[in-house]
C-alpha cells in the first residue's frame, strides 16, 4: 500500500513454505531477557519477524520511564518486514525510534563485485504531530526485493543498480539475482552499511552476512539480527513540538521543479497509502495467479 512491493504481498508464499517446513514458527513471540536495566536479548525461537519485533518492543517501552533509553537485540527471527512500520509505530506513540536489520549478502563493497554485505537497513521514526518523521533506507541503491518484483513483472532493472555473477554491470533483474547490489553513494553506503552489519552481529550475537540465509530462502533458519533502539524524548529537552514547523517550512521551501514541492522523508509512502486505500494496489500476473492459487487451495 505504501507503494514499496519488495515488502508486500510477494513475500506471503514464502512465508507460507517457512511455515509448512517448520522454518518459521507462527505461534511464538520470542523470548526477552534484561541482561541490564536497559538491554534486552531476544531469541526470536524462529518467530514471524514482525511478531517478535513487536513483542519486544512492548518489553522495552516497560523500562523507559526508568531509563529513558532501551535497546533490544533479536536474534534467530524471521524477516521483520519494512522497517519504516516499526518506526512510525514508535513515533505515532510519542517515542523515538531506531531500528536495524541485516540480512543474506546481497551487496559489494566499494571497489568490489562480490556480495559480501547485507542491505542493512535503519530506520528512525520522530515524532511530530498527525505525520510522524519517518525515514527508511538500505544501504544499498535498491533491495534485493525491489529487483525480485523487476524479475515478476519482466521488467528490466536500471543500469548501475546491480552487477551478474561475473561481476558486470547488468539490467536483467534474474542475472542481478545471482550477482550483487551496489552500495548507495558509493563508499559512504559501504561504510554505512559496514557500520551496521557489525553493531547488529556484536550486539545480536548473530551471523555476519556471508553466512546469514533465511530471508530469501524457504531451506534455512533465519541467522540474520535486528536491533531497535527506543528513546523516550522527555529525557532530552523535550522539543518535539518545535519540529513540526520546521518540516512544514520545509515542505514549503523553494523546489527545483515547481510540479514538484518538496517533500520530507515518509511523505511519498503516506501519500501511496492514502492513495491506495482509495484505489487498491497493484500486483504481477505471477504474483496474483500464486496468490489466488492458495486462495484456491
Amino acid at each position: 500500500m505504501r507503494g514499496l512491493p519488495s515488502h508486500g504481498m510477494q513475500r506471503l508464499p514464502l512465508l507460507l513454505s517457512r511455515l509448512e517446513k517448520g522454518l518459521a514458527d507462527g505461534r511464538t513471540q520470542g523470548v526477552a531477557t534484561w541482561s541490564r536495566q536497559a538491554f534486552l536479548e531476544v531469541d526470536g525461537e524462529r518467530g514471524l519477524g514482525p511478531v517478535v519485533m513487536m513483542n519486544a518492543m512492548r518489553h522495552l517501552k516497560q523500562n523507559l520511564p526508568e531509563t529513558g533509553i532501551t535497546v533490544a537485540a533479536i536474534r534467530n527471527a524471521n524477516h521483520i518486514g519494512m522497517l519504516a512500520y516499526h518506526a512510525e509505530k514508535a513515533a505515532r506513540d510519542g517515542l523515538i525510534a531506531i531500528v536495524m536489520s541485516t540480512s543474506e549478502a546481497l551487496v559489494h563493497p566499494f571497489g568490489g563485485t562480490e556480495a559480501m554485505l547485507g542491505t542493512n537497513p535503519v530506520a528512525i521514526g520522530i515524532p511530530a504531530g498527525d505525520r510522524p518523521f519517518v525515514l527508511d533506507l538500505a544501504t544499498s541503491v535498491v533491495s534485493m526485493g525491489k529487483i525480485r518484483n523487476h524479475a515478476l513483472g519482466g521488467v528490466p532493472i536500471p543500469l548501475g543498480w546491480a552487477v551478474d555473477a561475473e561481476g558486470h554491470p547488468t539490467q536483467d533483474p534474474v542475472a542481478a539475482q545471482g550477482g550483487a547490489i551496489a552500495p548507495f553513494g558509493d563508499a559512504k553506503g559501504y561504510g554505512l552499511g559496514l557500520a551496521i552489519e557489525l553493531l547488529v552481529a556484536a550486539l545480536a550475537g548473530s551471523a555476519v552476512s556471508p553466512d546469514v540465509q533465511g530471508t530469501l530462502d524457504d531451506c534455512y533458519p533465519a541467522h540474520k539480527g535486528d536491533l531497535v533502539i527506543l528513546i523516550d524524548p522527555a529525557s532530552g529537552a523535550g522539543a518535539i513540538p518545535a519540529l513540526i514547523p520546521y518540516l512544514d517550512r520545509l515542505r514549503l521551501s523553494r523546489p527545483l521543479d515547481a510540479a514538484r514541492p518538496v517533500a520530507v522523508p515518509g511523505d511519498g509512502a503516506h501519500a501511496r497509502r492514502t492513495a491506495a486505500l482509495r484505489e487498491g494496489i497493484a500486483l504481477p500476473q505471477p504474483l496474483f495467479e500464486q496468490l489466488m492459487a492458495f486462495k484456491a487451495a
